[in-house]
């Protein structure tokens, strides 16, 4: 599926190497410091290799986007990198200025340097094709001072931008460790897995559930689907079931006739296939109250599944031998609503089942409730992770493959 060159493949030392990492992170929005580090933990393994090979190493990321809030400089993502490494890895606060460029002339064997967030460059994000980028100022102006690309952002391979994409043009290009992880696993995960395959898929985005779960279950690489969160409301809702009037109203926006369709079309499919919750619980009181999804349900907000609802995911998850999770089954942030979450991991973790999560909120729910190390796989992609079991090209991958 696919076939790209890896740290393996080439010689780093005493080479000046442009590493392109995602280590975009949550952030308190108060403080607007990083409250997860596993995005910048998993850069970590990558930069320490070509630092101990000698390379003169200089590191591209982002974080958020420009205009929105979490865009930040990465100052402090430097000073978790450099706690992590154990060794300095000095922040420069320009892209592709003097600047810039000093500091990546300057750089001695086993140096690691971060430019600021890559999307300060407005045609960062513009789509374009991979030889458009590669003519593009960001490449133009930094390509020349490096020897090698690496490219270690698995959670943007599914982004066609210049950081991305433009630099396997004009520079040898290679796969870093994670990158090369990910793929790995991942195909594994597709082509060969342990049966029964079950994926769990929960959060807020009912819409991006249709495709996936109809593609799981349409070409049998997942054998039964529990949906949870607002995911698992809305299929409990197209089912037939009363969920209330204001799960009603929060999901009013994505219930349009055409998506209601398509997820009936896949329920009338894979009826015994796709598990969907029976409770839910609310907030009342500001106490933890469950209810019954079917008729007369209050009109109070599910926060997360019930107890019986946890029940009927754990007797089919106790019984799989692989297991994806994407997305928590409720509010874990609170914890009286992480308890259907951290059923569900508990379940996955114990059965002795081949575990993958995927995602950001999966991924800092396992590390709040301490799972992360019980988890077999703790996959950083979010969109690049549904384009992979979608089947869809990452172009990241396609640009590494015809690498010059």
């Amino acid at each position: 599926m696919y076939s790209f060159k890896t740290l393996d493949d080439i010689d780093v030392s005493g080479k000046r190497v442009l590493v392109r990492v995602d280590i975009n992170s949550p952030l308190d929005k108060k403080t607007m410091t990083v409250n997860d580090r596993s995005k910048i933990a998993s850069a970590v393994p990558t930069l320490k290799e070509l630092s101990a090979k000698g390379a003169k190493v200089t590191v591209l990321a982002h974080q958020g986007r420009k205009n929105h809030w979490d865009y930040t400089d990465l100052h402090q993502h430097a000073e978790i990198l450099s706690e992590l490494l154990g060794k300095k890895v000095r922040y420069i606060d320009d892209l592709m200025g003097d600047l810039a460029k000093e500091a990546i002339k300057s750089l001695k064997g086993g140096e690691i340097i971060l430019l600021k967030n890559v999307r300060c460059f407005d045609s960062e994000t513009v789509k374009l094709s991979v030889q458009h980028h590669s003519q593009g100022a960001l490449v133009s102006s930094l390509a020349p001072l490096f020897d090698i690309f690496i490219n270690d952002a698995f959670a943007s391979s599914h982004r066609s931008q210049a950081s991305i994409v433009g630099f396997t043009v004009v520079l040898p290009s290679v796969a870093g460790r994670l990158m090369q992880k990910e793929i790995s696993i991942l195909l594994k995960f597709i082509e060969s897995p342990s049966r029964p395959v079950v994926f769990v898929f929960g959060g807020t985005k009912f819409i991006d559930s249709i495709p996936i779960i109809r593609h799981l279950l349409d070409t049998g690489i997942a054998d039964k689907v529990i949906v949870g969160g607002l995911v698992g409301m809305a299929y409990a809702s197209i089912a037939g079931n009363d969920i209330g009037e204001e799960n009603r109203k929060t999901l009013a926006n994505e219930m349009s006739h055409e998506h209601i369709s398509d997820a009936k079309q896949i329920l009338e499919k894979h009826a015994s296939k796709i598990i969907i919750p029976v409770d839910m619980a609310t907030d009342k009181d500001g106490k933890r109250v469950e209810c019954k999804i079917g008729k007369e349900v209050p009109a109070l907000p599910c926060y997360d599944i019930g107890s019986k609802s946890m029940k009927k995911f754990g007797d089919v998850l106790s019984s799989a031998k692989t297991i994806f999770i994407s997305g928590p089954v409720g509010m874990f942030e609170k914890e009286e609503f992480s308890l259907g979450t951290r059923a569900v991991f508990e379940k996955s973790t114990s059965s002795g089942a081949f575990c993958i999560t995927g995602g950001g909120h999966t991924t800092a729910a396992a590390n709040q409730m301490s799972f992360s190390k019980k988890i077999t796989y703790m996959s950083t992609g979010g969109g690049a992770l549904e384009h992979f079991l979608l089947g869809k090209p990452l172009p990241a991958l396609e640009a590494l493959k015809n690498s010059i």
